[in-house]
């Protein structure tokens, strides 16, 4: 499936697709408000703030799949993130990653990477502009880790 016709639906906004991002370098997170790892919304906040005007995006999909950490709605995912971790880059509606239901997006990537299966929260997948390279990472990977990725994408232009 071309990741560019996935639809998603932001929350609280209309459903779109990918397309939106076209040409941009993109991390895909699934997100959790109650996983031990969620500070990692922090980090990938600084670099949404630190990229964004280079053609950089950061896309959260929250997902309650991983022993129910994510027990939160739509507002209320959002305003969770705003408050605690000052989030501003955008968030979607939840997701599954895994099993009978899993969202195409995840599907696309998992099947892009070689990955069978998301073992945990804050999965993250690095998307080159025009999509052409996927990258996955694992949930313990800091964002601030992949730095150096991004930059490289974003200078390949």
């Amino acid at each position: 499936m071309n990741l560019y016709d996935i639809k998603v639906k932001p929350i609280d906004q209309p459903t779109i697709t990918l397309n939106s991002y076209k040409n941009q370098t993109i991390l895909i997170v699934n997100t959790a408000s109650n996983c031990g790892l969620k500070n990692q919304l922090e980090e990938l906040e600084t670099l949404y703030q630190d990229y964004k005007n280079c053609g950089f995006t950061v896309l959260g999909f929250p997902c309650n799949q991983f022993l129910g950490q994510e027990p939160l709605d739509g507002m209320e995912i959002q305003n969770f993130c705003a408050t605690n971790f000052n989030v501003t880059f955008p968030l979607f509606e939840k997701v599954k990653v895994n099993g009978k239901h899993t969202h195409p997006l995840f599907a696309t990537l998992k099947e892009r990477t070689g990955l069978k299966l998301i073992k945990w929260n804050y999965n993250k997948f690095l998307i080159s502009p025009n999509a052409d390279t996927v990258k996955q990472f694992s949930p313990i990977t800091s964002p601030l880790d992949l730095r150096e990725e991004i930059e490289a994408l974003l200078s390949a232009d």
